[in-house]
């Protein structure tokens, strides 16, 4: 008996640059995410994206630099929210719930992207550690601007309170995502932001007397 032949991979029609790389890093999600960056093997990302290796090697020269700009891509999404967040309103109830709700959708998303973020098998290279650390750093900056500015804070302690509101998101997140169906998204946004406001508003707003700060 003659062995099976393999099943021939359907390759894709041709894309312009910028179309092709968006694809490859599509694909290189679904595999890093199912099996992680040790485990992951060009040959699956070419297959999966439906490219022949030389293809996906024009683009990204090997496995951990394109590990590498799919990681900044999501890093990227992830602040992206966080700031549109602090920029789409006033009121600062609604900037702390848009925060808690940053990261719930985040880490939400399909094809599970925030694993690449919160969960690399990868963490100890590192670029990839300074790249998480940039997007963290990224997201405390963007909440700590509006703490500092509107409860005349310093910058240590607007910081440090940035960082307490998104360790407090992106943990209640990831365990509600184990959990999911027990409580709807909007449910736990609004619990974990509620629990966070009640420590936030309470540091005094600044109000504005004669061009001066003083606090209110």
């Amino acid at each position: 008996m003659q062995p099976s032949r393999p099943v021939p991979v359907r390759r894709t029609s041709r894309l312009p640059r910028g179309a092709r790389r968006l694809q490859l890093l599509q694909a290189a999600q679904e595999v890093f995410v199912a099996q992680g960056f040790h485990a992951a093997a060009m040959d699956d990302i070419a297959d999966r994206a439906g490219v022949s290796k030389p293809v996906l090697y024009q683009h990204f020269p090997g496995k951990r630099e394109l590990y590498l700009a799919l990681l900044e891509q999501q890093v990227t999404e992830l602040t992206d929210r966080v700031r549109e967040a602090m920029a789409g309103t006033e009121d600062n109830r609604q900037r702390v719930h848009g925060a808690v709700g940053a990261y719930f959708d985040f880490i939400d998303a399909e094809g599970g992207a925030f694993k690449l973020v919160f969960e690399s098998d990868l963490r100890n290279d590192d670029d990839v550690r300074a790249l998480a650390d940039r997007g963290n750093r990224a997201c405390v900056e963007a909440i700590a601007e509006v703490i500092a500015g509107d409860t005349g804070s310093s910058p240590e302690q607007a910081h440090l309170l940035a960082s307490g509101l998104t360790g407090l998101a992106e943990s209640s997140a990831r365990w509600w995502l184990a959990q999911k169906g027990t409580v709807s998204r909007d449910d736990a946004v609004s619990l974990m932001s509620a629990l966070a406001w009640r420590g936030i508003s309470r540091f005094p707003r600044v109000e504005w007397v004669e061009g001066e700060p003083a606090a209110g």
